[in-house]
């Protein structure tokens, strides 16, 4: 049975996935087509249903859920790894409400977060992630949301915190920060949906355990990242929470959801959530 697996270029997604794809493990007959895309065309993506299997922003699922649920497998949440609000040295004491801030995407979790910190701050615009630094530090930008591995960088470009939405979400909640989802079909058998949260949590178990034969996979679509950043930002984003979400996991994703609803920023999910 061949399935179509959308996921992003990111160190994380790669080295969770490699081994999957690229048959080091028994995938039980699944055979995977993959579409690599930037976190916020996955979500555009996945509010059409383009793909079997996606990666997406938890809060972006909620747009999805009548097509989608949440595999328990490959996740991306944790604790110390939110998104940054970061500006210039020069904009450091401004009001946020004033600044003119650069997101990820309107439909990342990141947004929600920023929507959730500062409801005042409304003048957003989306661009590519990557190109976040650049667009604050050549002024086309007053600030900017930073994810991925854009966080172990800003510092060393002369990019100034603001705060830290990860560490806002922390003392609110007391859960880990739910980022990514990796979800499948609504549609199919339960059988294929359990076989491919099988599948995906042994090939991380895979990667965890040979980590230097994702290596070339993972440096392909890496590409200028350097060799030491790539490594922080798997040892970050992948976690006991993408083997398993399990019930900490869970409740992280339910309250982000509730929130969210309470804030009247998503519609009501469809259950059941979970695969």
């Amino acid at each position: 049975m061949k399935l179509t697996l959308a996921f992003s270029p990111c160190p994380n997604d790669t080295f969770i996935f490699d081994a999957l794809i690229h048959k080091r493990i028994d995938t039980m007959g699944y055979d995977f087509e993959v579409i690599l895309s930037d976190v916020e065309q996955l979500n555009q993506k996945a509010f059409q249903a383009e793909a079997d299997i996606t990666k997406l922003s938890f809060y972006a699922w909620a747009f999805a859920s009548q097509n989608y649920q949440i595999l328990n497998s490959g996740s991306a949440l944790g604790k110390g790894c939110g998104p940054l609000l970061i500006t210039t040295e020069e904009k450091l004491n401004y009001p946020v409400s004033l600044l003119k801030t650069a997101i990820p995407g309107k439909f990342t979790t990141a947004n929600f977060l920023l929507s959730s910190a500062y409801p005042e701050l409304t003048n957003k615009q989306d661009i590519i992630f990557s190109e976040i630094e650049n667009a604050v530090l050549d002024g086309r930008f007053d600030a900017g949301l930073l994810i991925h591995e854009n966080r172990f960088t800003y510092e060393l470009k002369g990019l100034k915190l603001i705060r830290d939405l990860g560490q806002y979400w922390e003392n609110f909640s007391g859960l880990p920060i739910p980022l990514g989802a990796i979800a499948i079909k609504r549609s199919f058998d339960q059988q294929i949906k359990n076989d491919i949260d099988s599948l995906i949590k042994k090939s991380i178990e895979f990667a965890f355990e040979n980590p230097s034969v994702s290596l070339p996979y993972t440096q392909l679509h890496a590409q200028s990242m350097n060799p030491k950043v790539m490594q922080q930002h798997i040892a970050l984003y992948v976690n006991k929470y993408s083997l398993n979400i399990g019930k900490e996991g869970k409740k992280a994703i339910r309250t982000l959801l509730q929130t969210a609803l309470n804030l009247n920023l998503i519609p009501q999910p469809v259950e059941p959530v979970f695969v």
